[in-house]
């Protein structure tokens, strides 16, 4: 396996170093870990344990999982304190992940159509956080349009596309 630390720099990556990673993972038939993670606690574990791997791997968040990250006193409605938990994680990320020395993929977990709200909120912090550091916030966002018609799953996911990669981004339908 080739030894991607050599090949991408550390920190959360995007734009052409997630397809270099994601490129050779496919050629030399290998994956990368993907950790859900829920707090500082699980996030730190989840980069020392690819550290010592000397291994990129893939940090997620799930809607429920960024509302656990910001925590149950906040007085936020409907997908709110979800977008702020996984906002907060995606920056507490981004200023750790380098200091580990391995390349990071920043993604959501599993946002079905219900949730599409929750990913729109994140892409325009994403947009911001693009503007300030010509770089996105999140690496990858995921769709779960399973349960919607093939049609609309493609649509949907063409849209939110077109979005993403113009802040660098990749897509996981």
């Amino acid at each position: 396996m080739t030894n991607l630390t050599n090949v991408v720099p550390p920190g959360v990556v995007s734009g052409a170093h997630l397809t270099t990673l994601y490129r050779v993972a496919r050629e030399q038939g290998f994956a990368f870990p993907a950790v859900n993670v829920v707090s500082t606690n699980s996030i730190n574990a989840a980069l020392e344990a690819a550290y010592q791997c000397k291994s990129p791997i893939i940090i997620q968040l799930s809607h429920s999982g960024a509302a656990f990250f910001l925590g149950k006193g906040a007085p936020l409605k409907n997908h709110q304190a979800s977008i702020v938990g996984a906002i907060a994680a995606a920056h507490y990320i981004h200023a750790v992940a380098k200091h580990y020395g391995i390349p990071v993929v920043l993604h959501t977990d599993h946002a079905a159509k219900k949730l599409l709200p929750w990913i729109d909120g994140l892409l325009e912090a994403g947009k911001e956080y693009y503007k300030l550091h010509g770089k996105p916030l999140f690496s990858s966002h995921m769709l779960d349009l399973s349960e919607e018609s093939l049609t609309e799953n493609i649509e949907t996911c063409q849209q939110y596309f077109s979005r993403m990669s113009k802040l660098d981004m990749g897509i996981e339908i």
